[in-house]
């Protein structure tokens, strides 16, 4: 099983004004009557609701929060007027642990070629500016701290996974779908996007996957492991959610 970037959803709809408003509606995990909207930065309305919650009571729930959800859009909308794809040039911001830093691109044809963060911004010292190069050379110091990181933090969440006995083989691969999985025979496979999330969101992650050691399936039993050893895991799953659009394309 793994953890999903973006969850399986079916798309509905409601009328705000003229607005025509497009939202995905997934399955709560955990058992409860509650439905919770979510609107995040890239402008997608999430709505999660119990699976048994029909259709009717769903869109009822969300055209009552219709003066919220406009303006949470219409903020947002506002804020991507200002978003520009990347061009790995000086003064744009990425994103390491949760953190955002300037990006400093150094032309120096004597220095080595490389990723140094300093001083809150990450310095890409490159021969001749380019900007496939400065993406390359960034992407590689991404997998290099991601390793780092993953190592470290694994470690540390098996102190609270008691079931598991072995330490689980662990490979770096970056995804477009995912952020993490874990094969039958236990072994963990985590995004390098993933780094540039909080750590509470790699630890997330880390224990979704040691959890699917002990319950390969998305059970009773996996959910209630899930709570033991991380309380409020659904508020970092939604923020990690909140974050995807960023941390994968940006």
């Amino acid at each position: 099983m793994n953890v999903p970037i973006k969850p399986n959803s079916q798309l509905m709809s409601f009328r705000y004004g003229d607005k025509h408003i497009t939202f995905e509606r997934v399955n709560r995990i955990q058992a409860t009557d509650k439905v919770l909207i979510k609107v995040h930065p890239d402008c997608r309305v999430v709505v999660s609701a119990p699976e048994d919650t029909d259709s009717e009571a769903v869109l009822c729930a969300v055209k009552k929060r219709g003066r919220w959800i406009y303006e949470q859009l219409r903020d947002f909308h506002k804020q991507n007027e200002y978003t520009t794809p990347r061009k790995y040039i000086s003064g744009e911001s990425h994103y390491y642990l949760g953190k955002q830093y300037l990006l400093k691109v150094i032309e120096a044809p004597e220095q080595a070629q490389g990723v140094k963060l300093l001083r809150g911004k990450l310095e890409v010292s490159v021969r001749i500016k380019s900007a496939e190069k400065v993406k390359e050379l960034l992407a590689n110091w991404y997998k290099a701290r991601a390793r780092e990181t993953f190592t470290k933090r694994l470690d540390a969440m098996l102190e609270q996974a008691l079931w598991v006995t072995d330490r689980p083989p662990l490979r770096i691969l970056t995804m477009q779908t995912q952020w993490g999985s874990c094969s039958p025979n236990g072994r963990i496979t985590l995004n390098p996007h993933l780094v540039k999330a909080p750590r509470e969101c790699i630890d997330y992650v880390i224990l979704h996957e040691l959890c699917h050691i002990a319950e390969h399936n998305h059970s009773e039993r996996f959910y209630r492991l899930m709570n033991q050893v991380m309380p409020k895991w659904e508020q970092t799953k939604e923020r990690l959610d909140g974050m995807a659009i960023i941390y994968i394309e940006w």
